[in-house]
């Protein structure tokens, strides 16, 4: 039932495509316009902004010179429902930096911090009880600090702010839960499903990956994808145990190779153990989902034309034009992945899209890869970026 509903709801249809190039980056228009050519993209889908072409812009250029030639195509085009950015618009948005209330706040923990600190310091507490009660009231609020630079914290991927271009003001500190996330589908979000667009970005170290990135898409469509599924668990399967964060995730990357290996469409190699896939060892790679090699890519895999597959690690799309970068986004669209996701800087593990939702809807073949994104996304106005053509339709080959 919730995949029907799903079904339903989406269908995105090449004139819902909203397509956003940068004419200060060279190529950018060029590929725009390639790429909607081949997937038939009306021409007047196309907004060019003229703003930095580095992976990184303000939060003050963004609202001046995306926002508003991008607000008015969607204010005049109500049927658009996806946002495709395009090699040369900058990836991420810095922090405009603290509001005074902010400073004042952290201003006053870190006051009190220190006067902790200098009393235990001072050697004068005596009274070993109360020498302890400084020590937890000191580790309490250091705790306090750092939830509170979490909360406070507004950088964004470029594409995760699109995506809720429609909202007008909204708060930007940390995270706003997706409405069209699968897990929250009984509770009440601050954002309404009216207000989302989905996003994708066409993007990598160069021109020849973004058209490679296209066309494997379409021909995989044609084709089918051939290959295998790899997934790279941590521990053993936890069973029904409850579980939650990092353990949550792996039992997540269990579920979504179980589904596979029950339906028998692809062949499907699962590593339950602490050791990750090495060198060479993945050939025919068609589906990915693994943890936890900190920025630092194993060539462990051949890609085949039209995969997908995502790393559940804190810095893997913090970059895909750095020459000698080893995240594992850049990475893995330099050695021939079709599609990937990763965080522009550090999410926290609750943010990853579900691995079993992902790749359970992806693979059946329904949903394109922007509508498998969207409803296994947890929050918008964060971290996180999906590479790849938004209306890639995996058909797996049997």
């Amino acid at each position: 039932m919730v995949f029907c509903s799903c079904h339903l709801a989406f269908a995105l249809d090449p004139k819902e495509i909203l397509v956003v190039a940068n004419l200060n980056a060279a190529k950018s228009k060029g590929l725009a316009l390639y790429y909607m050519e081949k997937r038939q993209i009306p021409q007047k889908n196309l907004v060019l902004l003229f703003m930095t072409d580095k992976e990184t812009c303000s939060r003050d250029e963004y609202t001046k010179k995306a926002v508003p030639p991008i607000r008015r195509f969607i204010d005049a085009n109500s049927q658009i429902r996806a946002i495709v950015t395009v090699f040369g618009v900058p990836l991420r948005i810095s922090s405009p930096g603290k509001t005074l209330a902010e400073k004042t706040k952290l201003h006053g923990f870190e006051m009190e911090k220190k006067t902790l600190e200098d009393q235990l310091n001072e050697g004068k507490i005596i009274d070993l009880k109360l020498q302890q009660e400084k020590q937890n009231k000191l580790s309490a609020l250091k705790k306090t600090i750092s939830n509170y630079l979490i909360k406070i914290d507004k950088v964004a991927a470029f594409d995760s702010e699109l995506s809720l271009i429609k909202k007008g003001n909204y708060d930007i500190n940390m995270w706003l839960p997706n409405p069209y996330y699968l897990g929250f589908r009984n509770q009440k979000t601050k954002i309404k499903k009216s207000e989302v667009l989905m996003t994708s970005r066409l993007d990598g170290s160069n021109e020849t990956i973004v058209k490679r990135i296209i066309d494997d898409s379409i021909e995989a469509e044609r084709t089918g994808l051939k290959g295998r599924a790899y997934f790279d668990a941590r521990w053993k399967d936890p069973g029904d145990a409850k579980v939650s964060g990092y353990t949550f995730y792996d039992k997540s990357i269990h579920r979504a190779a179980q589904k596979l290996l029950k339906e028998k469409r692809i062949k499907v190699i699962l590593n339950d153990d602490t050791t990750l896939f090495q060198a060479n060892e993945s050939p025919d790679a068609a589906l990915y989902c693994g943890w936890y090699s900190l920025a630092k890519y194993i060539d462990a895999f051949t890609w085949t034309k039209g995969s997908v597959g995502f790393h559940i690690a804190s810095s893997e799309c913090t970059t895909l034009k750095g020459k000698t970068s080893q995240v594992w986004c850049k990475r893995m669209l330099d050695k021939g992945i079709a599609a990937t996701i990763g965080p522009v800087g550090e999410p926290y593990v609750q943010s990853f899209p579900i691995p079993e939702i992902f790749f359970d809807f992806l693979t059946e073949g329904y949903l394109t890869l922007a509508e498998s994104y969207i409803i296994s996304l947890p929050y918008l106005s964060w971290k996180m970026v999906l590479v790849g053509d938004p209306l890639y339709r995996v058909n797996l080959k049997k």
